[in-house]
């Protein structure tokens, strides 16, 4: 009689239906893992990055976490970069990299990076870049008397290059360097007529003093022997003449396993000039962060899949968005303040 009693209780007793999960809510653009994220991303971008400056982070524009299993997820971002004053062989920390302003006619990087999340840990899959210098336009809006970047194949450019190098190299009486790439130039010509250039350069297996006999054959020292540089001259044309020279060696760098020290380096196709500069470097621009990588251990890591995943991704932000905006719609108290949106976050430096 009991057992029957406790069956006719147990039947009676209310079925509770396993509720799933909700979904984590979307992950924003300031939160400590998508900085962590954007933190790695940076940092590879750096370390492939073959021409011109390091890159800061501006903006996380977007983020997609897309999960695979336990403690695996893949995570979509989109950065927005400026460029800062260190030359991309600097051994200066990027933390310790000053942004270039906005009057000093800043450049912006614009990233699509996909990583993956596996135990608390980062690594990059794939990644894109591309990067333009901002408008003249908005700069002559701030600035009207801001000297603006000039081509690298200007003739007063190159010429202010070849004698910074002939001028630093008849006083020196270690390497002669010789030109790797020229990195930037501005070109002034009121009150005074003064041009600006940055340039890259490498230590070669001449002396100065041996290079004045037969530059020719002074090649770059190698990998294991490396000792590169950056150079700033100024030129003024009037209302006075002089030149003003300002070279640093970095020493030799020793480069990550995957990314040869030497890739970057403007490999000569003629006979170099006086100033050792290399006939190939004439014409190239180094405003641009030119850069494409992919893990080819990685499925699906191709940068056509990137740019589909993040346009998936903002539509579904727009749709989030659409959403907010009708359900703001209902009366809220007196003093309610709505949450910040997750995506984009917060301009470090300044927008462009």
């Amino acid at each position: 009689m009991k057992a029957l009693v406790a069956l006719i209780l147990l039947v009676q007793l209310p079925i509770h239906k396993a509720v799933p999960a909700a979904p984590p809510a979307p992950l924003g653009c300031d939160d400590p893992e998508s900085e962590a994220a954007a933190e790695v991303a940076v940092n590879h971008i750096n370390g492939h990055n073959h021409h011109g400056y390091k890159f800061a982070l501006n903006r996380i524009e977007d983020i997609r976490v897309v999960p695979q299993g336990p403690n695996n997820d893949i995570i979509f971002l989109e950065l927005d970069l400026l460029e800062t004053k260190c030359p991309i062989l600097s051994p200066t920390p990027l933390a310790n990299c000053t942004v270039r302003s906005f009057a000093e006619h800043a450049v912006e990087g614009d990233c699509d990076v996909k990583l993956q999340k596996v135990d608390g840990t980062f690594s990059v899959l794939a990644s894109k870049c591309h990067s333009h210098a901002d408008s003249s336009e908005d700069i002559r809006k701030v600035c009207p008397d801001c000297p603006l970047l000039a081509r690298m194949n200007n003739t007063e450019v190159l010429e202010t290059v070849a004698a910074a190098l002939n001028d630093y190299n008849s006083k020196t009486t270690d390497s002669y360097l010789r030109l790797l790439e020229i990195g930037r130039a501005k070109i002034q010509y009121h009150p005074g007529h003064v041009i600006v250039t940055e340039f890259a350069v490498g230590a070669t297996n001449c002396s100065a003093e041996e290079a004045k006999a037969n530059v020719g054959a002074c090649q770059l020292l190698p990998e294991d022997q490396s000792n590169f540089g950056f150079c700033t001259a100024v030129m003024v044309k009037s209302p006075s003449q002089d030149l003003q020279v300002d070279c640093q060696l970095y020493g030799h760098q020793v480069p990550a396993p995957d990314i040869p020290l030497l890739s970057w380096v403007f490999q000569p196709t003629g006979q170099d000039t006086s100033a050792g500069l290399a006939p190939s470097a004439v014409g190239v621009t180094n405003h641009n962060l030119g850069l494409f990588h992919n893990n080819p251990v990685a499925s699906e890591s191709s940068s056509s899949e990137i740019l589909r995943s993040m346009l998936s991704a903002k539509s579904v932000t727009k749709r989030a968005v659409a959403d907010a905006a009708q359900h703001d719609k209902v009366p809220r108290p007196v003093g309610f303040v709505p949450p910040p949106p997750p995506c984009p976050g917060k301009i470090r430096h300044f927008d462009i």
